[in-house]
């Protein structure tokens, strides 16, 4: 862990940073928040979220920023590095009675500079479509909360698609929409599609294709947030279980899964080449989860309470390698790569040169970051000894501190029962054989009733009809804590189809038996990473952590979003604009 100062300074709020990229500077004047500046009193309230989008404009200042603070939603446009905030125009600004946005999501798809469309969460359970340019809404779904009455924790449109989103709630439940289709006016009814242990997928059943065409059932517990991997193809949920749990979303099969030390998981995210897995929760740890091993392969502390975002960071994350490339003709020892939006690809298959069988040296780091409830933001590095520990260490690197680097225990023996035959990409065969993957939960298929690709196919656009003015009742009912118990089954998993809810397994798992386990392996068992730097950064809990090409964005409980020029992309207006800011702590 980075050096710090006794008394006073440990409590001092940082302002700037240096890591082996240089420094990171606070850009004062590019703070974002509700245009009178005063800190939200945050008790009670559901925390402040960020979502980006770049409307290609014209101008070249295209970046859009939506965050919710209490009852209210904002959309401004994002000047990061190069311009001071104007919080005196937003494009759209909305206050809601009854019920407050918990989260919120914008279709990179099909944004432009005349319209985007934002999904918006709720407390009470419903979810808003909205075009903040416009300043239309178009659509509200589960509006009666006949679909369900809880909280929405996550919400996120499917990848590569212009009309499907995926929405968690508090229940433990997802539900699968498509902004063609109404939610109608009873309760839906359910069908059995797929069932596993600890989830099951039901279809809706009705004369008509309505909302939602799936329902997702997983784990015990709310649905903390879940993260579609960089293909689209899986997707990893967090829940108040504890457990990791990733899924093949167009087959709805269990992958794999993790048990948290101790505790909820809360938050989730994946490296830009979708083989690993990054969590944190309510054990103050990050754990980092291998895709293709199904194993943990690291923890990092360093924060002294719950960790509330982790994401990766894909303009740090670098390969470099120790021999040309064979076809690029070039006599560099090593070349540099950063993940770039445009250039992930080619970075991925620099990754995949891991697979070939005469193993060349590769040195390969991916940077995530985390921010918690303790107010402090940690930066990560994850290493070449870390992933590859039988590798003879490289030569350039090992800014990760590495406390126990003892070899991961084996596993109790058997075949994975978890596989469903769809090739799964590894760090390679140059990497010592992959612990027997124990901790991949069989699935047990009680119906094929349908797939999930025939209901994508059936969710096709069909008529929108109109609503009424939003009006949201958040009243204080725990419908979704009846449910839990309504489903709590210790039985073995029906073989028949059913369309009843209470079929899905949920026998609760004693921490002392799955401790020690490829589950969730020992603290000793496994390399304890200490984060590059560690820096408390606000006076309230932090909520967000965004990478972006020139900058890291954080915010905070109190409703202040800020920018973190990038070492080198400090504008001159920023320069000016910093002159005047009170000076950090440089470590």
């Amino acid at each position: 862990m980075a050096a710090e100062g006794g008394g006073k300074e440990m409590n001092e709020i940082k302002t700037q940073f240096t890591t082996r990229e240089g420094l990171y500077k606070l850009l004062s004047h590019s703070e974002y928040s509700r245009p009178n500046r005063v800190p939200f009193n945050s008790q009670g309230s559901n925390p402040v979220r960020v979502s980006f989008v770049n409307v290609n404009d014209q101008s070249g200042n295209g970046d859009r920023l939506c965050f919710n603070v209490g009852r209210e939603l904002y959309f401004y446009i994002y000047k990061g590095v190069r311009k001071a905030a104007d919080l005196s125009k937003p494009i759209d600004k909305r206050i809601y009675k009854g019920t407050q946005p918990t989260c919120h999501d914008f279709n990179h798809l099909t944004a432009t500079a005349e319209s985007v469309s934002l999904l918006v969460g709720f407390s009470a359970g419903q979810v808003q479509l909205i075009d903040p340019i416009k300043k239309e809404t178009s659509k509200l779904f589960n509006e009666e909360r006949l679909i369900d009455k809880s909280r929405v924790t996550c919400v996120k449109w499917v990848p590569g698609s212009e009309s499907l989103f995926l929405v968690a709630h508090s229940s433990g439940n997802m539900y699968l929409y498509n902004v063609e289709h109404t939610c109608g006016t009873t309760a839906p009814h359910y069908q059995l599609l797929k069932q596993g242990e600890s989830f099951a997928v039901h279809t809706c059943k009705s004369k008509s294709t309505r909302n939602p065409l799936l329902k997702w059932t997983v784990g015990e517990g709310a649905l903390n947030e879940f993260a579609f991997s960089p293909d689209g193809k899986f997707l990893a949920c967090v829940s108040q279980d504890g457990f990791l749990r990733v899924f093949n979303f167009d087959s709805v099969e269990l992958h794999g899964t993790m048990k948290s030390y101790f505790g909820g998981l809360l938050c989730v995210c994946w490296s830009p080449d979708g083989k690993y897995i990054v969590t944190g929760g309510e054990d103050d740890l990050v754990t980092v989860w291998s895709f293709g091993d199904c194993r943990v392969i690291a923890r990092g502390h360093g924060h002294k309470s719950w960790v509330s975002v982790v994401a990766f960071d894909p303009y740090t994350t670098s390969v470099e390698e120790s021999d040309p490339m064979e076809f690029s003709g070039s006599d560099e020892d090593f070349q540099d790569l950063h993940f770039g939006r445009d250039r992930a690809n080619s970075t991925q298959s620099r990754l995949s040169k891991r697979n070939s069988t005469d193993s060349r040296p590769v040195s390969v780091t991916y940077r995530f970051g985390s921010v918690g409830q303790d107010t402090q933001l940690c930066l990560w590095d994850l290493t070449e000894d870390i992933l590859f520990p039988h590798q003879p260490l490289s030569r350039a690197r090992t800014h990760t501190n590495v406390m126990n680097a003892t070899s991961p225990p084996a596993g109790s023996g058997g075949a994975n029962p978890g596989s469903n035959g769809n090739s799964i990409t590894t760090p390679g065969n140059s990497v010592p054989p992959p612990l027997p993957r124990s901790n991949s939960l069989p699935h047990s298929a009680v119906s094929n009733a349908g797939s999930k690709s025939s209901v994508m196919d059936g969710a096709i656009a069909s008529g929108v009809s109109k609503f009424a003015t939003l009006s949201l009742h958040d009243r204080k009912e725990r419908h979704h804590e009846k449910d839990h118990k309504r489903n709590h089954s210790m039985g073995h998993i029906s073989s028949k189809s059913s369309d009843k809810l209470n079929l899905v397994t949920k026998t609760k798992t004693d921490p002392a038996k799955t401790l020690g386990t490829p589950l969730c392996p020992r603290m000793e068992d496994v390399p304890l990473l200490e984060p590059l730097i560690c820096k408390k950064i606000a006076h309230e809990r932090l909520t967000v952590l965004i990478f972006l090409e020139d900058c890291i964005v954080t915010a905070c409980q109190e409703g202040f979003i800020c920018t973190w020029a990038r070492p080198g992309k400090v504008g001159l207006l920023s320069s000016q604009n910093q002159a005047n800011s009170p000076s950090g702590t440089v470590v």
